[in-house]
């Protein structure tokens, strides 16, 4: 089928083929869902990137005032399908795109901003040197002849942008020191600076944002339906995706499973349409009480931070810490791994008292610690797997003053093998790997450390449903083997399912723990969100 150079609104060839997907639930957005014109209209989408087929005869369609979640594993299209509706990759010869009822047939990045669309990256794309303001507020000063930058103008723009968020930042401070939540608000807020825009793309925007950040940004997106803004959203919490899409898409192996009611679906349905599977969620807690302990925190402080923390984790236990972000479960994460020092307390490794004046000496006495954030703190993104997998051992690699070749390779072939990463050559830029894969190469490189304590900081942040149950997997069978784990999260499910014990951590202090044998999901997250 060939398009028109201009289609007229209502002659949309789409009408037919893609009904009308609205949710009934109330806490859905209204939204304005017309049963003509598309904001976007994609088919026949396919794209091949080097003998790789990323997508397949795909079709993808979004009414103005409709929240419409894209779903599916890493891997399965999504970003693919974003960057060829903004124009960042050109499409597979066949395809048929339209935009606000315009015929596209090569959507450019310079285009589909003119047709007001905008795209909240999952890495944010900020310029961390620069003021929150002026990232917030960048594109009004792009393009055109060089003219003076009024600051003021910016400062006002962002400001705004914010508002609209109910978000209060300092807007002349870098973002370099803002929190990796704080950081994708910025990303949320430029999208909102730039015009108005027709339909916005958000990729994984709650990831790392607190219950009631999430709760504020859920709302300003019902704003945006109400107001005519289609918005395409991205998430791996699916009950969240739930909770405000009208219809869902769901791709697998780069291929379309269908469009379904987001009011239809439920978590466990909705997975099982994502990966073509079902999954047992249990509880796996066991007691670990007469084991020995391998770390014991006694009256930790850090002013400011946390206070009076005790704590015990033996060997082969997995202790999980829940709270909303800056409740303090970071910052006591950053001085068991020697990155902070406490003002006051004590900490033992088998019951002898240690002290770390960096993280050196941490990873010396047996401590691992896999950051939240992946992107700017767990790996060297365009450096290969092989060189992330072995970046933390490679005093072990060394043979007459330089790495042996050989001891790298059967290190890495090791790990990838023992973790089941799916690669396709170790000299690969880890950025080429889906997200559940990075992860499991960053468990990789601090298994390599054999550590006696394995501290994980959110570890599924950006990773599908799929792949946080093979990490979960490797996490249990390590506590098998006699590692002791902490578990820190504020997906209060995720340590309910996975730990043994559960503590709950409140404005920097330890507040309940709780034994998920005997506890309800419903306790816990009623008394960690409420």
């Amino acid at each position: 089928m060939q398009f028109p150079e201009r289609m007229r609104v209502g002659e949309s060839p789409f009408m037919t083929e893609l009904p009308a997907v609205s949710g009934s639930a109330r806490s859905r957005p209204s939204g304005n869902l017309p049963g003509g014109q598309m904001a976007l209209a994609m088919r026949h989408v396919s794209k091949t990137f080097g003998g790789v087929r990323a997508l397949s005869d795909v079709t993808f369609a979004v009414r103005p005032g409709e929240v419409h979640c894209l779903a599916g594993e890493n891997g399965c299209g999504k970003s693919t399908l974003i960057k060829i509706a903004t124009g960042v990759y050109t499409p597979d010869p066949g395809a048929e795109i339209e935009i606000a009822g315009e015929a596209v047939p090569a959507p450019s990045p310079a285009l589909a901003r003119r047709f007001g669309i905008e795209v909240i990256w999952q890495d944010l794309a900020l310029f961390p040197e620069i003021s929150v303001a002026e990232n917030i507020a960048i594109e009004t000063v792009l393009g055109g002849r060089p003219r003076f930058i009024r600051h003021s103008a910016m400062r006002q723009a962002a400001k705004a942008a914010l508002d609209r968020l109910n978000v209060d930042l300092d807007l002349g401070g870098p973002v370099r020191d803002l929190p990796i939540a704080k950081r994708q608000l910025v990303a949320v807020a430029r999208a909102l600076v730039a015009g108005q825009p027709r339909l916005i793309f958000m990729d994984e925007p709650t990831a790392s944002l607190t219950q009631a950040e999430t709760n504020h940004l859920l709302t300003v997106v019902r704003r945006l339906s109400e107001a005519g803004v289609a918005v395409v959203f991205v998430s791996h919490r699916l009950a969240e995706v739930l909770d405000i899409a009208n219809a869902v898409t769901v791709l697998r192996d780069g291929k379309l499973v269908g469009v379904f009611p987001g009011a239809d679906l439920t978590p466990s349905r909705l997975t099982e349409l994502m990966t073509g599977e079902t999954f047992d969620t249990k509880v796996s807690a066991e007691d670990r009480s007469g084991a020995a302990p391998v770390l014991e925190v006694q009256r930790l402080t850090r002013e400011g931070e946390y206070r009076d923390i005790d704590l015990t984790i033996r060997a082969g236990e997995i202790v999980g810490l829940t709270g909303l972000i800056g409740s303090g479960r970071t910052e006591i994460a950053l001085t068991l791994f020697g990155m902070t020092r406490p003002d006051t307390g004590t900490i033992l490794l088998d019951g002898k008292p240690v002290r770390f004046a960096h993280n050196h000496d941490a990873i010396a006495a047996g401590i691992a610690y896999v950051s939240e954030d992946r992107l700017a703190l767990g790996l060297i993104q365009p450096q290969s797997i092989a060189d992330n997998t072995a970046i933390t051992v490679l005093d072990r690699l060394l043979a007459g003053g330089l790495i042996s070749r050989r001891r790298k390779t059967r290190l890495v072939d090791r790990w990838i093998a023992d973790l089941a990463v799916k690669i396709g050559r170790p000299s690969d830029p880890v950025s080429t790997l889906s997200g559940g894969n990075q992860q499991r190469i960053v468990l990789a490189k601090w298994l390599a450390t054999e550590p006696r304590l394995l501290i994980l900081d959110c570890p599924t942040v950006g990773v599908d449903v799929g792949a946080r149950a093979g990490i979960f997997e490797i996490v249990r069978n390590l506590a098998g083997e006699g590692m002791a784990i902490l578990l820190i999260s504020d997906e209060v499910p995720e340590v309910y399912f996975n730990a043994d014990r559960v503590l709950h951590m409140a404005e920097g202090r330890l507040a309940a723990e709780y034994d998920p044998r005997s506890a309800r999901l419903e306790d816990l997250e009623e008394a960690v969100y409420a």
